[in-house]
């Protein structure tokens, strides 16, 4: 058996994406910036203080780089052509996958190229992780994109200990079984030892594929995989449960503090013709967001007189996402059209009825975006967990503004004092406009104060620090090594112990 040499970190993270984005200033020069999403806030300080290194692609075809250090982090850039882009990330991630797992709003596409690709791709992100994975070290891959990486991780580097979050639902059976390479996603999985997923539902959801494709023993939350009767190959218990992901919360406050984000949300009321109630949707341009089943329950209260265009106005943020996938151009016009429709139905020259924003903005401006709003329209159709509702709470310091909360985001197991709807529900969602629209002050306060305690106590860091305790003891349960009981009063001192745990156990 030849030794096999490995690299120096001990803790790696494996996405689609890097945590830095490579921007080009207007005289050419290139530099990297960090990018400011939840799961970097969340790993960022864990990996400075455990030698931690990021494996992910650029974000755009044919560049190569060398592994470079940013911020205390090393990044190790995983290139990918256009080829790639268009059949792994666009195709199979985002025409097949994506659909699929999000109970077929859309319908998904099977090719056979695209799974190629997929697998290829998979492979080339496995291979850049074991190269910089120390012995022993602890390896966490995220999200669907990269659902084979556990297993091709595992089946080359048996001492790692492998963690896999997915940020998106995982469909009940009827509709994963639909895939064509069903089983080879499930076996992929599970290659990891902690699989963590948004809901109860969507852990569930997995255990039954694994035992209905592969014919494993499932007893929530664990399914024991056999092994092959070699050292090698022994039998595991993969841990398969809920860990809803969360935000910086405390950042999200202390910018809703400052003084010149509260001026800004009130010069944000001020351009809109300072109505009575302001209500904000905030979303990624996607049909799983129920972006239209919001417009028409707003059209209709206008045109049956419950709401007045000169007292209401509607806020949407659209951010722009796969514009090169065709349910999404169509989904950009389809929206855009009934905006326009609405506006020229009910709007005056004072005041308009929508207020439609087709890009995204920096952070600041959603403080004061959320400081501004009244009302939060949360009507995603499906939605792993939707992090805006969370930030929307964590921003109202005040204790004031009502949040209206589709059952079928993960966010509404948590945020139960929410308005919660069924957005195919027009009337039911009407109904609920209405009663957040007047919500008498000391009830919004009641519901707000309530779902700000639960946000800000159970914030990202401590999501990270419990999927790693997690996954430290399903290791130690699989090495056949005692857990030892841990503390969880610090959650980022409780990273930095549990990856040194893993590591040296």
């Amino acid at each position: 058996m030849t030794t096999q040499k490995h690299g120096g970190y001990d803790f790696v993270v494996v996405s689609n994406r890097l945590p830095v984005d490579r921007v080009i200033a207007p005289n050419g020069d290139a530099s990297w910036q960090h990018s400011p999403g939840g799961l970097v806030t969340a790993l960022e300080p864990v990996m400075r203080a455990t030698d931690g290194a990021w494996v992910g692609w650029t974000g755009q075809p044919d560049l190569e780089f060398d592994p470079f250090v940013s911020d205390g982090i090393r990044i190790v850039p995983v290139a990918l052509s256009p080829d790639d882009v268009e059949n792994y990330y666009e195709g199979f991630s985002n025409d097949t996958l994506w659909p699929l797992y999000h109970d077929v709003i859309a319908p998904p596409s099977y090719h056979r190229e695209w799974w190629e690709s997929y697998v290829a791709v998979n492979q080339r992100f496995a291979d850049a992780a074991i190269a910089v994975a120390a012995q022993g070290a602890v390896v966490w891959v995220q999200d669907y994109q990269l659902q084979l990486v556990p297993k091709m991780l595992r089946t080359a580097r048996p001492d790692l200990t492998i963690g896999f979050f997915n940020h998106i639902p995982f469909p009940p059976y009827g509709i994963y079984s639909q895939l064509p390479w069903r089983t080879q996603i499930i076996d992929g999985l599970l290659g990891a030892d902690v699989i963590g997923f948004q809901r109860v539902a969507d852990a569930a959801n997995f255990s039954r594929a694994a035992r209905r494709l592969l014919g494993y023993v499932t007893k929530y939350p664990y399914i024991e995989v056999p092994g092959e009767g070699t050292a090698e190959t022994p039998a595991r218990r993969v841990l398969a449960k809920a860990f809803p992901i969360s935000i910086d919360s405390s950042a999200f406050e202390e910018l809703a503090r400052k003084p010149e984000i509260q001026a800004r949300a009130k010069e944000i009321r001020a351009g809109l013709g300072n109505p009575k109630i302001v209500m904000l949707g905030v979303d990624r341009l996607d049909y799983t967001k129920g972006i239209g089943h919001r417009l028409k329950a707003f059209g209709e209260l206008l045109e049956e007189g419950r709401l007045n265009v000169q007292d209401v106005t509607l806020v949407q943020v659209a951010n722009p996402s796969r514009e090169r996938v065709a349910a999404y151009m169509q989904l950009r016009d389809e929206i855009e059209l009934t905006v326009g429709r609405i506006n020229g139905d009910f709007g005056t020259m004072s005041h308009q009825a929508i207020s439609y924003h087709h890009h995204g903005y920096p952070r600041d401006e959603m403080v004061a975006l959320y400081l501004a709003a009244d009302v939060m329209l949360v009507t995603a159709l499906r939605d792993g967990m939707n992090l805006v509702a969370k930030e929307y709470v964590a921003s109202r310091f005040d204790n004031d503004g009502v949040l209206v909360l589709s059952e079928f985001t993960g966010a509404s197991d948590e945020l139960r004092r929410s308005l919660r709807i069924n957005p195919h529900d027009i009337d039911g969602l009407k109904d609920a406009i209405v009663q957040a629209t007047e919500m008498p002050l000391v009830e919004r306060q009641r519901r707000m104060r309530s779902m700000r305690k639960l946000v800000l106590r159970n914030d990202v860091a401590r999501w990270s620090a419990e999927f790693l305790a997690a996954l430290r003891s399903a290791g130690a349960d699989n090495s056949g090594e005692p857990v030892e009981p841990v503390e969880e009063e610090d959650p980022l001192g409780e990273l930095e112990w549990t990856i040194e745990r893993i590591r040296h156990r």
